[in-house]
């Protein structure tokens, strides 16, 4: 298991990220279409004033069950371990694991 104060900082993160997503989104579509330096400046600072923990690339994706931030499986939201655990008690219909 992870520490619960990791998690807790993740989910805190998710909320944010939620929170800003539109006016991110909007201040980089009006960078984007903006020639003059001083106008792209001006929306860089009020992206800048956003809080940091809002930024998407901050998130980590963690297992669904245990928490663990390493080795997870977009498809299922799980660890590697705990999804071949998973498999090998047939909870995952449709998924084969080898065995030799």
């Amino acid at each position: 298991m992870s520490r619960k104060s990791l998690i807790q900082r993740n989910n805190k993160r998710h909320k944010l990220e939620n929170k800003y997503c539109c006016i991110r989104q909007s201040l980089k579509k009006e960078i984007s279409k903006i020639y003059s330096k001083r106008k792209k400046w001006e929306i860089n600072v009020r992206l800048q004033s956003l809080p940091r923990n809002s930024s998407r690339i901050r998130l980590h994706k963690r297992c669904f069950l245990t928490g663990r931030p390493r080795g997870n499986y977009r498809d299922f939201g799980l660890s590697g371990h705990i999804l071949r655990e998973m498999v090998h008690a047939c909870l995952l219909p449709g998924a084969t694991i080898s065995s030799w």
